[in-house]
């Protein structure tokens, strides 16, 4: 299941609706459409920093013609999310128990070691 996107401005929890791109041999930004998947060298931004990008002096900004709009749900998204929560409820799935190792005691997601010997 595909989750929202957020801006990937820190402190920005606004979804995002555009991608920008660097194109560092022609000093240009490119804002564009939110891409399908997440690039590792791209930016996903919500609506107000995609229209507020500021670049260097001597930089350029190509800018999408039009308004950003948020992705619609597909029904690949509506089927990978009824597919994970029947997995869920299956009876007979496995549950996986993390080997904590001799005199560790587990506590949630944490594991207490025991102190080592002392000579």
């Amino acid at each position: 299941m595909r989750s929202v996107r957020r801006c990937s401005r820190t402190g920005c929890i606004n979804p995002a609706v555009a991608t920008l791109t660097y194109a560092y041999a022609d000093s240009t930004a490119v804002v564009g459409p939110l891409a399908t998947y997440s690039e590792p060298h791209s930016y996903d931004l919500c609506e107000e920093h995609a229209m507020r990008l500021t670049v260097p002096r001597g930089w350029e900004v190509v800018r999408h013609e039009g308004e950003f709009a948020a992705p619609e749900p597909s029904v690949d998204d509506l089927t990978a999310l009824a597919e994970a929560v029947r997995e869920a409820g299956r009876a007979d799935r496995p549950v996986e128990r993390a080997d904590t190792g001799p005199g560790a005691v587990r506590r949630g997601h944490l594991r207490v070691l025991p102190d080592p010997v002392e000579d």
